[in-house]
């Protein structure tokens, strides 16, 4: 796990609310998916942020709040999110997943 610096209440609240207002412009769960704006990085599943923190987040601004947001989840704080999802209306919903199989009877 990285260490996590000492962060003032304050500039966590700040953090909280770049989180939530920042959504995924790219890939599985981006804008071509989930129009018109992508999907909230706070709302990624934790297993696609793991893939990122073992291949290396995206450069920038994005990639930083995106290793922020893993940490958070990886250590079972989620729900430090929820009053974010509640102003905006909820937990955004991800499409169901295709089943992967065929029924042709």
């Amino acid at each position: 796990m990285a260490d996590i610096p000492e962060i003032d209440r304050e500039d966590f609240r700040n953090l909280l609310l770049e989180i939530g207002k920042t959504r995924i412009p790219f890939g599985k769960f981006g804008i071509k998916a989930y129009p018109p704006a992508g999907v909230p990085i706070m709302d990624l599943p934790e297993e696609y942020l793991c893939w990122f923190f073992e291949r290396g987040f995206p450069k920038g601004r994005l990639g930083e709040l995106m290793a922020q947001v893993r940490e958070i989840k990886a250590v079972g704080m989620d729900s430090v999110f929820d009053p974010i999802r509640k102003a905006n209306g909820g937990r955004f919903r991800l499409l169901p997943t295709r089943s992967k199989t065929f029924d042709f009877e």
